[in-house]
């Protein structure tokens, strides 16, 4: 077992650059097994969701070689059109592999998504959008798996998604671009993230115009072929470094980034009175006296994101007033709460009265629980202390790193496996920022 050990209290300082974005990659591993081709992809992050997904491509036959931050990819023939259930546990995105899956091959034996467990995070939106497309699916509860099949091959379909859904979205592009004839995606996401997958396919050949904000045509192709590639930065990493940096009243220059996808999240840190400075080779951020308390609601692009939701409850805790804090997106995302009541953070978790809920919220009302909480009151600015803490995803992992490092004394955090399913040399890189963070691992 490994263990964060972090001694709180240092300021941030420094210049730092941030890798390939997670929720761009696992999606592009999944289209770039739609071609027989060799495909080229760089600025990879090289964190344990991208291995898990490379084992699962060669698992299929797939063949993958790692060249520090680049991936070579190239999937003659699938040899198998079924995941293994210890492979699939890994990662969430290992679902999407049904439209590679369909396309080339005509059936697909899926099993539930595994990766963290943010909410029920439900696929109904893209099995409803498949069975469109021609596609059979039964779920069989015995084994756990998903089995579906196309006949008569994927054909072009109008499908509009009840909700929001990103995944969703990416998963019924992949497959339409080898559909045949004409798919219309209404009520198609918009995250930036998508579009780096549309900017991907094409380059592949495929034929995709985002006619509309939240409408998507795709015109299927008979072939796809070999395409080199550029993941963008990661918005989830460049958010969590900019708290680090003012939360601990430091001065942080993040290299190479744009203010794209960022917008909401910077038009508050305006409304609280953070620094922050767009330059021509990056944003720099930077404390610039006390915070003011803000009400934040998250929502899909283009408001403000679901993933930014933990570290910015951090941010709060030392902002002068009460913040509200509303998640919309899904219906259980305060798990990081009570580790951070640990350490001293005075949060209060409550449901907030909403006129038609099924229609407000975008994560599926029959889902929701008594017991789940929607909104977060959060009192500061708070003193935190060191504490024992435990992340239980991705991004609450960084949330409580973020409460460690503005806390006093020495904290320990456990979870590790978590943190590192999306962030790649994440203590390195604070620590050259001025942080004092050890990995430690327990002996056996």
């Amino acid at each position: 077992m490994q263990r964060f050990e972090i001694i709180g209290g240092e300021k941030l300082k420094g210049k730092i650059e941030v890798f390939g974005s997670k929720n761009v990659v696992l999606k592009v591993l999944v289209a770039a097994c739609l071609t027989n081709e060799e495909v080229y992809i760089d600025n990879v992050p090289l964190i344990s969701d991208v291995y898990a997904m490379a084992e699962i491509i060669e698992y299929l036959g797939g063949k993958i070689e790692f060249k520090d931050h680049r991936l070579v990819i190239k999937v003659q023939d699938f040899i198998s059109n079924k995941i293994a259930l210890e492979k699939a546990a890994e990662t969430r995105t290992s679902f999407m592999f049904l439209a590679p899956l369909l396309a080339r091959n005509k059936e697909a034996i899926i099993p539930n998504p595994g990766g963290c467990r943010i909410g029920a995070r439900p696929i109904d939106r893209v099995i409803g959008g498949l069975k469109k497309m021609g596609v059979r699916v039964k779920y069989n509860s015995k084994d756990g798996f998903f089995h579906a099949t196309a006949p008569n091959g994927l054909r072009g379909a109008y499908y509009k998604f009840e909700k929001s859904t990103h995944t969703g979205t990416e998963t019924m592009l992949i497959a339409a671009v080898l559909a045949k004839g004409k798919t219309v995606l209404e009520n198609a996401a918009q995250e930036p993230e998508i579009d780096e997958l549309i900017a991907f396919l094409r380059r592949m050949g495929a034929k995709i115009v985002r006619e509309k904000p939240r409408r998507i045509t795709v015109v299927g192709v008979g072939k796809l072929h070999k395409a080199n590639f550029i993941i963008a930065p990661d918005r989830n990493e460049i958010v969590t470094f900019a708290v680090g940096a003012i939360i601990t009243q430091g001065d942080v220059f993040i290299k190479d980034i744009t203010k794209r996808g960022l917008e909401e999240f910077l038009e508050m840190l305006k409304k609280i009175g953070a620094g922050f400075e767009i330059k021509k080779d990056g944003i720099r951020f930077y404390y610039k006296g006390p915070l003011k308390a803000s009400s934040v609601m998250t929502t899909f692009y283009p408001g403000f994101m679901t993933d930014w939701q933990g570290p910015w409850a951090v941010l709060m805790t030392q902002a002068n007033g009460v913040s509200v804090l509303h998640e919309t997106v899904y219906e259980n995302r305060f798990n990081y709460v009570s580790e951070l009541g640990k350490i001293g953070a005075d949060i209060e978790l409550f449901n907030p009265k909403v006129r038609n809920p099924e229609k407000f919220y975008n994560f599926n009302i029959k889902d929701d629980k008594k017991t789940n909480f929607h909104a977060a009151k959060i009192s500061g600015p708070t003193r935190l202390h060191n504490g024992i803490l435990t992340m239980t995803d991705i991004r609450a992992g960084a949330t409580l790193v973020l409460g460690a490092l503005v806390a006093s004394g020495e904290s320990v955090l456990f979870g590790l496996e978590y943190l590192d399913r999306g962030y790649e040399q994440f203590e390195q890189r604070l620590n050259s920022l001025g942080a004092k963070i050890k990995r430690k691992k327990d002996e056996v």
